[in-house]
């Protein structure tokens, strides 16, 4: 079976100092493969490289070297965009525009059709808890309704991979679980969730398998039973795996 998600060998290197002349190293030599219909968590102390390799993979940024695969298809395909969505930790939606104008904007940046999308703009208001809120301006929200709106923005698509960054960052515990059977669901419709996480709870209870970064390079990928096996939890098990690479 193709791989959802495919990095070999990439590299990415930024520019920095005085006109661009420093390199700094983002990401060194990952190879990793993702399988169709997995929550697959990545792992990783901060500037470990997770933000990068999720850039990577929306087309955000360039490996330097190496390749990026997305559902079949190389990263630089504009082909595949269409079927991802991505929710981000700090949103920044328009705060002028109402929810349901930025589900109506970004299901049409997305493509789906004109006919459809109203109604599959009504059943995500009404998933996420905001369609008696549907008018207001999204300056009138808290966090945690932005971050609602964030999760029916990221499913407005209906994508086949669905990238998850920091996803629980302001919402309430119905929120959380709300977001669990999101994800819950794309796994039985053999769907695949790559899910980027500090929250050690919701890696335990969410991922089949998973990537621990440490400097830019891949230390763990492997099943999480494993990680945790004759250790005192994941907890335990990441810092192990920390200090080793550091």
């Amino acid at each position: 079976m193709v791989a959802a998600v495919e990095f070999t060998g990439v590299g990415k290197t930024y520019k920095s100092g005085l006109f661009g002349k420093a390199k700094v190293p983002a990401v060194q030599d990952v190879s990793l493969a993702i399988p169709r219909g997995s929550v697959f968590g990545l792992l990783g102390p901060n500037r470990a490289g997770k933000t990068t390799l999720v850039k990577l993979l929306l087309s955000l940024a360039r490996p330097t070297s190496g390749h990026v695969m997305r559902l079949g298809e190389p990263a630089s395909s504009r082909h595949t965009l269409g079927k991802i969505g991505y929710m981000h930790e700090n949103h920044a939606f328009p705060r002028y525009l109402s929810a349901g104008e930025v589900l109506t904007f970004y299901g049409g940046l997305s493509r789906v059709s004109s006919e459809e999308l109203p109604t599959r703009v009504n059943a995500l208001l009404e998933r996420v808890g905001l369609a008696d809120r549907r008018h207001e301006p999204i300056s009138r929200f808290s966090k945690g309704m932005v971050q609602r709106l964030g999760l029916a923005q990221a499913l407005v698509n209906e994508p086949d991979l669905l990238i998850l960054d920091e996803p629980t960052e302001g919402l309430d515990l119905t929120g959380r679980q709300l977001l669990r059977d999101v994800v819950n669901e794309f796994k039985k419709a053999g769907k695949t969730v790559l899910l980027v996480s500090h929250v050690l709870q919701e890696v335990q209870e969410l991922c089949d398998e998973l990537a621990v970064l440490v400097g830019g390079s891949v230390v763990y990928r492997g099943k999480l039973k494993d990680l945790t096996a004759g250790k005192h939890g994941l907890e335990a098990a990441l810092r192990g795996l920390y200090t080793k690479a550091g």
